[in-house]
């Protein structure tokens, strides 16, 4: 980035800050923007001259496609704030940029932190002072809404992913309580979790996560009917690792998981989870 400024600028600039000492970091943000700006305008210009096959102004025989123009657009980025960029269109119609998202306004970055921050309990409300303060532009309820639920739909395809393909060898099973947004309140939540011991390299992934009461032998049944429904295949489960929850071993053994059981005793805090001591 080039800085450019002649000595009464200097001077005015710095009398300026004595002023208001914030006003050196309001410029340099709005220089940043307007970098990046530019910077992504440039790519879509090339994208677009790689999509028709010619240059800008360039014509060519036998082709008809070329750079038609384009459109203003403002798009809000991590860490950056809004960025305006020139979004160029061909004649045809055809062209569609890679750069930046259909009908997003801000990167996903910004939604995936909204609505984990939704999730966690701040209002909507809330949230719409704190991305002002934080990304220069307030994110209204209907975008809120629409990052949560897209983020529970994520979710959901990854819950319920097909693990024929897993080699699970052990498996961690526990009940845990998680503060998180059921309706308008904000609950502590009991969820069944599983962890699975996967190949020989002693990589671990969750397997799953299902919400339900960990003293109930029936959700655990269903919990682990679902991962074998999803294509767990209990024959190579050589041991299952838990604690004393009333009814976890009985189900586990019923579903043909596992041929060993270990009960967790008391586990040192600074070793890792596969390091157990038995009762």
């Amino acid at each position: 980035m080039e800085l450019k400024i002649s000595v009464p600028e200097l001077v005015n600039l710095i009398k300026e800050i004595q002023k208001k000492p914030a006003r050196i970091y309001e410029m340099v943000s709005m220089n940043v923007q307007k970098e990046v700006g530019q910077y992504l305008s440039g790519l879509m210009d090339a994208e677009l001259t790689h999509h028709s096959g010619r240059q800008k102004y360039e014509r060519l025989a036998g082709r008809r496609n070329h750079h038609n123009g384009g459109y203003q657009r403002i798009f809000c980025i991590k860490g950056i704030g809004e960025v305006g960029v020139k979004v160029p269109r061909d004649r045809s119609g055809a062209f569609q940029t890679q750069v930046l998202p259909k009908s997003k306004q801000y990167e996903e970055r910004i939604a995936e932190d909204v609505s984990v921050m939704y999730l966690t309990g701040i209002s909507t409300r809330t949230l719409s002072l704190l991305s002002k303060r934080l990304i220069g532009r307030s994110i209204s309820h209907e975008e809120v809404s629409k990052a949560s639920r897209e983020l529970k739909e994520s979710v959901e395809r990854w819950r319920n992913r097909d693990l024929s393909k897993e080699q699970i060898k052990y498996l961690y099973v526990d009940g845990v309580n998680f503060t998180m947004r059921t309706g308008k309140n904000v609950e502590a939540v009991p969820v069944l979790a599983a962890i699975g011991g996967a190949t020989d390299d002693g990589t671990k992934l969750v397997v799953g996560l299902q919400s339900g009461d960990k003293e109930s032998a029936t959700t655990w049944r269903e919990f682990f009917r679902d991962l074998k429904s999803r294509g767990l295949d209990g024959s190579l489960v050589k041991l299952g690792i838990m604690d004393g929850l009333s009814g976890l071993e009985k189900v586990f053994k019923e579903m043909e998981l596992g041929w060993r059981i270990m009960k967790v005793g008391k586990v040192h805090p600074h070793l890792p989870l596969y390091q157990i001591y038995t009762k």
